[in-house]
């Protein structure tokens, strides 16, 4: 056969190209040490530097305060190592925690302020925007939904947006299945919106590799992109409004939004939506307040200027091996700080609306994509001493990196207070140590102290939920779209318990991560799951039964040195000896459907989902084609072959190890159902974008 036959019938691929005509940007690879450019940022707050004092200086006044006294419970008579070492512990724990709560008070007061960092938007949208939908093996019609709602949207409001689906599939059902999505939804948006779909052949740098690629073929036509995430979602009106801002704001070179997390079923998803929607507002406000145009980017829902991405956030590949080294995984933080680097202010808008996603279904889900963002949070220690990063940008990578390693700190917090316990109980005391003295050292440990820091240590911790909720209380739409101020009550003592419950599981598990990665184990990069199916009882017990040893242990441990030790160890000791129950009962849509019928743990988008919501979630029917039906679709082999890359865009190895097995098997093939059988994965998706050997498998298809 001397070439493919699709048949008489036309694909819509064949009328309109898959892909615009290449407008190529120069992107160079990121370099870590280089200047900063510090010039005057037009779109920055006024008296930042005061802010920052406030914020930043109000949490070191805190941790100082709470060092002093923890230093005072331990005994003013001096120190023991452990004593020492879990006053070290304590301050690089609560400082993380006083910073949570200056912010957030800040972002407390500027939110009921009714103040606003607003961008300059003044003026029409003239300039073209892109939007770039990144896909690894997600369900076709979930994202294909999502971009019908915003593209019908957009076509009745500005026909000056373009939609990209920048493809990083593995798997060849999936790859053949986003095609056939692809030609539906160009055919169901009808020329009002320009859709444009691309498949890597290798994911080289994932995420970050994927649309750095897609700036270096076709950035120079669009003076700004944004980036959506496979479960984003974003009204029409907020995505002209970033597109305003960018282009009308020329010192500005990102713009994240603050994500609603919507459409949660299961408990653990409706616990995570509840409590970005109702404490995520203070949070936000208040990370924007101080941070101004040094923000960070959170990897979506973000407005990005093609220029300043192309001359600036291109990422370094660290020196070493993996973990470690490589391509960084948690790449967002880092291109915010090279942007900022480069002479561009980085902005979160907090206040605007319409911006959504998702969260994971279940503790396990979180856990596993935690897993990845561990790795990548960790790596970040090698940017970190990087010349030229703005010291706001280096808190940022730092807090990335704390918020994994806080778990074994917090760990050795709780080991080092039981060690201290078990030395007060079973080591003799010196009274007398060496040296001359006329009164005896006694030991002191204040009790009372210890109790009134523990107080006051929680109350810091809480104060972000408890200013969250009061937030809610205090604004009339919100608080009767949430149930009324009684449920919203209910619902934040309802979802702190659950945390508190889930806190030491987290802990665990994330200690279990960090010792992996230190130890040189790879995370890789698995496709996160998006439904609610749950898991099967035996993966819950072989995951989370060391927690529940952990856990009996402590316990017990705590008991033999005396009932009041137990007493405080219980939060942590019940959160651990429960693991499994709760993770299991974390991904149960039956349980997240009885607090919604409570109404508990409800949101204003739950209540009253916006209009491009509920679009989103009308099915979207599109065929499902599998390689053996490929053949049997001449419209579908004919558009498939129009979206293969050219010749000079097939990265692949001097010899593809797959392409040349997969070659080697199909001759050994009589029919097409044989050949399947023999193929990988793999090998099957290197045939499918190969032309030749697509000629083979037609041939053997055509034999049946």
């Amino acid at each position: 056969m001397d070439s493919l036959t699709p048949g008489p019938a036309e694909a819509p691929a064949s009328r309109q190209p898959p892909l615009p005509p290449e407008a190529p940007l120069d992107m160079p690879d990121g370099i870590l040490h280089a200047l900063r450019t510090d010039r005057p940022f037009p779109s920055a707050p006024q008296f930042l530097a005061f802010r920052r004092l406030l914020v930043l200086g109000g949490a070191a006044i805190l941790t100082a305060a709470a060092a002093f006294e923890m230093y005072r419970v331990l005994g003013l008579n001096g120190l023991t190592a452990l004593g020492a070492i879990m006053i070290v512990l304590f301050v690089l724990l609560f400082f993380w925690v006083a910073l949570a709560f200056t912010s957030a008070l800040a972002g407390f007061v500027w939110l009921l302020s009714g103040s606003r960092h607003r961008l300059c938007t003044d003026g029409p949208l003239t300039t073209r925007t892109a939007l770039l939908m990144p896909a690894y093996n997600e369900d076709p019609t979930r994202t294909a939904a999502a971009l019908f709602a915003m593209g019908a949207a957009l076509a009745t409001k500005s026909g000056l947006f373009d939609i990209f689906i920048l493809s990083d599939t593995t798997s060849p059902n999936i790859w053949l299945q986003e095609e056939a999505a692809f030609l539906a939804l160009r055919d169901r948006l009808a020329g009002r919106v320009n859709l444009f779909y691309r498949r890597r052949p290798l994911n080289t740098a994932r995420k970050a590799g994927n649309v750095a690629e897609w700036v270096r073929r076709f950035g120079a036509t669009y003076p700004q992109f944004l980036i959506l995430d496979a479960d984003s979602v974003m009204e029409a009106d907020t995505l002209i409004r970033l597109a305003t801002a960018m282009q009308w704001n020329l010192d500005v070179g990102l713009i994240q939004t603050l994500p609603v997390i919507v459409g949660g079923r299961t408990l653990f998803a409706r616990l995570q939506q509840f409590a970005g929607r109702i404490y995520g507002p203070v949070i936000a406000h208040g990370l924007a307040w101080w941070s101004g145009p040094e923000s960070n980017y959170w990897g979506h829902n973000a407005m990005i200027r093609t220029c300043a991405f192309a001359e600036c956030a291109g990422l370094p590949v660290l020196r070493g091996p993996k973990p470690f080294g490589g391509h960084i995984l948690s790449h967002d933080f880092v291109e915010a700080a090279l942007l900022r680097r480069g002479g561009w202010a980085v902005h979160i808008l907090a206040a605007l609306p319409g911006s959504y996603e998702e969260a994971p279904p279940s503790l396990t889900d979180v856990a596993i994509r935690d897993r990845r963002w561990c790795q990548g949070n960790l790596q970040h220690a090698g940017v970190l001493p990087a010349r030229g990063l703005h010291w706001i940008s280096r808190m940022h990578l730092l807090g990335g990196i704390f918020s994994y390693v806080n778990a074994p700190l917090w760990l050795l917090f709780l080991l080092t207070g039981l060690l201290i316990a078990i030395q007060a109980k079973l080591v003799p005391f010196n009274y007398f140590p060496a040296g001359q003295s006329l009164f005896p050292r006694w030991p002191q440990i204040d009790p009372v102290r210890a109790r009134f820091l523990f107080e006051c240590a929680m109350a810091v911790l809480l104060s972000p939920k408890l200013l969250g909720c009061l937030a809610t209380l205090l604004r009339a739409p919100d608080r009767s779209a949430a149930g009324g101020p009684i449920r919203i009550i209910a619902s934040t003592l309802t979802e702190t318990v659950l945390a508190a419950l889930i806190a030491p599981i987290a802990m665990l598990t994330q200690t279990m991560d960090v010792v992996a990665i230190l130890r040189g184990h790879d995370a890789g990069w698995n496709p996160q799951r998006r439904d609610d199916r749950g898991f099967p009882i035996g993966v819950m017990v072989r995951r989370y039964l060391p927690h529940t040893m952990l856990g009996l242990t402590l316990g017990l441990t705590a008991w033999a040195i005396s009932p009041s030790m137990a007493l405080w160890m219980l939060p942590v000791v019940a959160g651990l000896v429960l693991a499994i129950p709760t993770a299991a009962l974390s991904g149960s849509r039956s349980a997240g459907a009885a607090l919604r019928r409570l109404g508990l743990l409800r949101t204003p988008e739950e209540s009253d989902p916006p209009p491009i919501l509920l679009d989103a979630r009308v099915p979207f029917n599109s065929p499902a084609p599998t390689i053996r039906t490929l053949f049997e679709d001449p419209a579908l082999l004919s558009a498939h072959l129009a979206m293969l890359p050219p010749a000079r865009h097939r990265k692949r190895d001097p010899i593809s190890v797959p392409l040349a097995i997969a070659r080697a098997k199909l001759e050994d093939a009589d029919t097409l159902d044989e050949a399947l059988a023999l193929l990988t994965p793999a090998e099957a998706i290197a045939s499918l974008a190969d032309c030749s050997t697509l000629q083979t498998l037609q041939a053997l298809s055509s034999r049946e």
